[in-house]
């Protein structure tokens, strides 16, 4: 007996075949409860060891957040050295009370320095970038950075400089071009980043900002700024009192609090809407009142709790921003070449953190 085969059924041993473009949506599985336990520890042995601990504290948070987002069925991974981390922050210490100092020898000793710190600067965000992305990895693949020492000075010293010459006009020109170029010289494996968005969307962005800035505080002083337009005329005869001022410094703050999540919403959603890794396209999609929901609820835990909310508060609203974002995908994710990249510098590392000026894309 002779066995036939349908010629039109299925192979067993054919994969099927996959539709392009695929969503691949980033998840974020971290919890509170145990972020919280690290949180708390980083804290605790942080104090005791009069910051030592920190670079360690560093470390162990940004696996946490790396190991908990994956996107495509995998998680990312951080491979930075506490050691080295240490080391860099150790030198950024040195480097701002050298700064520090040198004003309290003379102005002329103070300029001196400030002038040789910033010139180093941009050096040192570039080591910086160099360093983390390097640290970072996808699937066993290593992320990079390079661009050249040129574009590091005219990025993060000549735009800057000329907005102070332009009135700050040209600040939404000079965000695009530093946004475009850590996105476009960032690698993973051997493949490239890009980004489009356009100088002209940052100026509406920032349009935009200015004038829901601009009626945020009109509204507030019409409504709430009597007593500190009062304590204005009392200054003229005798000295201000905290509490005349304090009315200044809450629709201070609070305009602040209403209007950065407007800020935040628009540029997370401009900045990866308009980047790509290679042929596959970032979305982001975050919406303005859940931002306002988290930060809102966020902030009202932290008061009801002393503070121990905290750690709580930042996975609701990493977890959102990552959530929100996808990546449209047009062929397997596994088509990716690694690439041996320069580690970077950990001083560059100590320094963002030492300043509070978090570099990481």
């Amino acid at each position: 007996m002779v066995n036939t085969v349908d010629p039109a059924a299925p192979s067993l041993n054919t994969a099927p075949d996959v539709s392009w473009p695929q969503l691949e949506r980033f998840t974020f599985t971290g919890r509170g409860s145990e972020y919280f336990r690290i949180w708390i520890v980083n804290l605790l042995l942080s104090i005791v060891t009069l910051g030592i601990y920190s670079a360690w504290a560093k470390v162990r948070r940004t696996r946490y957040f790396y190991d908990n987002t994956h996107v495509a069925g995998a998680s990312f991974e951080y491979h930075g050295n506490p050691k080295a981390i240490l080391k860099g922050r150790v030198i950024a210490l040195v480097g701002i009370i050298a700064y520090k100092v040198a004003f309290r020898v003379s102005p002329t000793v103070g300029f001196i320095t400030f002038a040789v710190l910033a010139a180093l600067f941009p050096w040192l965000i570039w080591k910086s970038y160099q360093f983390k992305l390097y640290n970072s990895s996808y699937r066993g693949i290593r992320f990079g950075f390079r661009g050249n020492l040129g574009q590091v000075y005219k990025t993060y010293l000549l735009w800057p400089v000329l907005c102070l010459f332009t009135f700050y006009t040209l600040v939404p020109f000079a965000y695009q071009r530093i946004k475009k170029f850590l996105h476009s010289e960032s690698r993973y494996g051997t493949t490239h980043f890009s980004f489009d968005a356009t100088v002209g969307a940052y100026y509406r962005t920032y349009l935009i900002g200015f004038v829901v800035t601009a009626i945020v505080y009109v509204v507030m002083f019409k409504l709430f700024g009597g007593p500190f337009f009062a304590s204005m005329k009392h200054a003229k005869t005798a000295a201000p009192r905290f509490a005349d001022i304090l009315p200044f410094i809450l629709i201070l703050y609070v305009g602040i609090f209403l209007v950065a999540p407007l800020f935040l919403t628009m540029l997370q959603n401009l900045e990866w809407n308009g980047t790509r890794l290679g042929e596959h396209e970032f979305q982001s999609e975050l919406k303005l009142p859940n931002m306002y929901f988290i930060l809102i609820t966020n902030l009202l835990g932290i008061i009801v709790t002393c503070g121990l909310f905290i750690p709580f508060a930042q996975i609701r609203l990493m977890k959102y921003r990552i959530e929100a974002m996808a990546l449209n995908t047009y062929s397997s994710m596994d088509e990716f070449c690694a690439d041996n990249e320069p580690t970077g510098s950990a001083v560059g590392e100590g320094v963002s953190d030492l300043l509070d000026f978090d570099l990481s894309l």
